[in-house]
């Protein structure tokens, strides 16, 4: 697939920043750090992508604390990738908080995504209210807490476009 020749610019210029503030937030009622699979795999992913983690934090999927990690993560993080709480239970809050935050949306992120995720498990991937956008000037990408959902939505979505995202942010 090629790039359009100002996208080729723009991931060129991008390549020019320092290394990318990425704060993890994992929103889980079952999980703790010591059992995190998807934010020890995040953890290791940003290391070997040159970025830098800037917090991470599990918590649990409580519109207060998703909201509290939320605006924390926004103060020192350039990107923040969030897992877990984006299906529809009645205990997905997730989605709902980052959704009412997020003053650009990135509508495509989640197409492409359910897309992706199609191809892996059917039509299942319609209960994913996987989203992403700018808040408080920094990227947010909301994802399922299924580490291969993580892993598909970091692979080949968030680091192929990461740092061409926080550079039109800063332009």
């Amino acid at each position: 697939m090629s790039l359009s020749s100002s996208s080729a610019q723009h991931k060129e210029n991008a390549k020019q920043l320092a290394p990318i503030q990425v704060a993890v937030i994992t929103v889980s009622d079952t999980r703790d750090a010591s059992t995190d699979e998807n934010g020890l795999y995040l953890k290791e992913e940003i290391i070997k992508h040159k970025c830098s983690l800037s917090s991470y934090t599990v918590i649990k999927d409580e519109v207060e604390e998703v909201e509290s990690a939320l605006n924390a993560a926004a103060r020192e993080a350039q990107v923040i990738v969030i897992n877990g709480g984006t299906g529809i239970a009645k205990r997905d809050r997730t989605f709902d908080v980052v959704d009412r935050k997020l003053t650009k949306t990135l509508p495509g992120f989640g197409e492409i995504f359910r897309h992706l995720s199609y191809n892996e498990i059917g039509s299942a991937s319609m209960l994913s209210r996987a989203t992403a956008g700018v808040y408080n000037d920094t990227i947010v990408f909301s994802l399922p807490g299924s580490t291969n959902a993580v892993k598909l939505a970091w692979e080949k979505l968030i680091v192929p476009e990461m740092a061409h995202l926080v550079w039109e942010l800063a332009r």
